[in-house]
């Protein structure tokens, strides 16, 4: 059978840990063998990464912006433990963090729905989209601990040498400072990936905050997204019968649980990441999640939403045989294999991302999945496999449907 062809490459960010071998495997078993991969290859290791002084980190977001669709695995954050673990020169920032930053786009995350496993919310009926602000916050913060008998101030220097300063808390202890920001041409982009989004999927758009108390930061982003709606996207919304609304996001977590889904809840950074977990595992599992990284010059950046695995990784390297869900990873690949589809005007590529994703789903609906899965099914008796077997299986469908 000849194999699918390719014109331009995906930029490949390997990673860490279980993730690292699924990654691999997943491109022997389901795609090479039916794919001519073209790929510029970007090793993410931790180890990579620090050898490198994270340079590969920036060189892969670059090449994303060049090349315009990336695929990354699950890659290590590292922390204390981590840091004597690898033996690390540095405590290495969050690389996800790093190319959202240079890519200064929104991550939207989405379940992957398959029939016999149901939401623990039972009046979801519908993907519930998250779009998550993939800059600043938190991730950009600059932190320092204070002692006792400390004033902590904010201080803004303008361009023209004059200060403004306002007094933060007089510390009659010991305590923690933090010190966040944003910018507005990057709330902006958030905002126009959020409404084009929405206009391109058909769904509705909230977007929530608590501008009650961070009257200011949040209350930025609340003004944008209603310029922006009632300046340039309001009557396309109206002439497609969709909803865009702000809210609290106290108030949006109520309606969220009370609704059927089928929106695009739009957020802050932090709260995207935590917001993302809580819907994925509501429908059920992280390794069930979709995940892309669109920038405002329309770059793709697919991943898988959850991390590397690391138990898994510790039982794979004693030599046991383990049960990993790679459904997340699979579908960050034909994600970006459509996308690339797209961009380059090649439906067969488009078509076989279309088949691979529905040869992995059949998979399951015949009662066969990993164990993560199997806690969950609720048609009968469920087949638990290793993850190769899996690989295996969906490689077989796969066969089938491109002969």
């Amino acid at each position: 059978m000849e194999k699918i062809k390719m014109t331009t490459p995906l930029v490949e960010m390997d990673g860490d840990e279980m993730t690292r071998i699924l990654w691999q495997d997943i491109k022997d078993i389901l795609i090479t063998p039916f794919v001519d991969l073209k790929t510029e290859y970007y090793d993410l290791s931790l180890p990579n990464r620090d050898a490198t002084g994270d340079k590969i980190t920036t060189e892969a977001a670059e090449a994303i912006a060049r090349l315009g669709v990336g695929v990354k695995c699950a890659t290590i954050t590292p922390n204390t433990a981590r840091m004597t673990e690898y033996n690390l020169h540095e405590m290495w920032k969050s690389p996800n963090g790093t190319i959202r930053a240079i890519l200064d786009g929104t991550v939207f995350r989405a379940p992957i729905l398959v029939e016999g496993i149901s939401p623990v919310v039972r009046t979801w009926k519908k993907p519930i989209t998250i779009a998550r602000h993939a800059y600043g916050d938190v991730y950009k913060a600059a932190e320092m601990e204070v002692e006792a008998g400390s004033r902590a101030e904010l201080t803004v220097t303008t361009r023209f040498g004059g200060k403004k300063t306002e007094t933060i808390y007089d510390f009659e202890c010991d305590g923690v400072l933090t010190g966040q920001y944003n910018k507005a041409s990057s709330i902006e982009s958030f905002a126009r990936s959020c409404f084009n989004y929405a206009l391109g999927t058909n769904q509705d758009l909230w977007f929530s905050a608590k501008d009650t108390i961070a009257k200011k930061y949040d209350g930025a982003f609340r003004d944008t997204f209603q310029r922006l709606y009632d300046e340039e996207y309001g009557a396309q919304f109206q002439e497609k019968g969709l909803t865009y609304f702000y809210t609290l996001i106290d108030d949006a977590v109520a309606r969220v649980i009370r609704s059927e889904g089928g929106m695009i809840w739009a957020l802050k950074n932090y709260d995207g990441d935590v917001m993302s977990d809580m819907v994925s595992t509501a429908f059920g599992s992280l390794a069930m999640m979709t995940s892309v990284l669109v920038s405002p010059q329309g770059n793709y950046e697919y991943e898988a939403a959850h991390g590397t695995v690391t138990r898994h990784y510790y039982k794979h390297l004693q030599g046991e045989k383990t049960s990993t869900n790679p459904m997340a990873t699979i579908f960050a690949w034909s994600g970006a294999l459509r996308k690339r589809g797209e961009k380059d005007n090649l439906p067969g590529l488009q078509a076989f991302a279309e088949r691979l994703e529905e040869s992995c789903l059949d998979v399951i609906r015949s009662g066969v999945m990993t164990g993560d899965l199997c806690r969950l099914w609720e048609k009968g008796e469920a087949k638990q496999v290793t993850s190769g077997e899996f690989l295996e299986a969906a490689a077989a469908r796969l066969s089938h449907t491109t002969i």
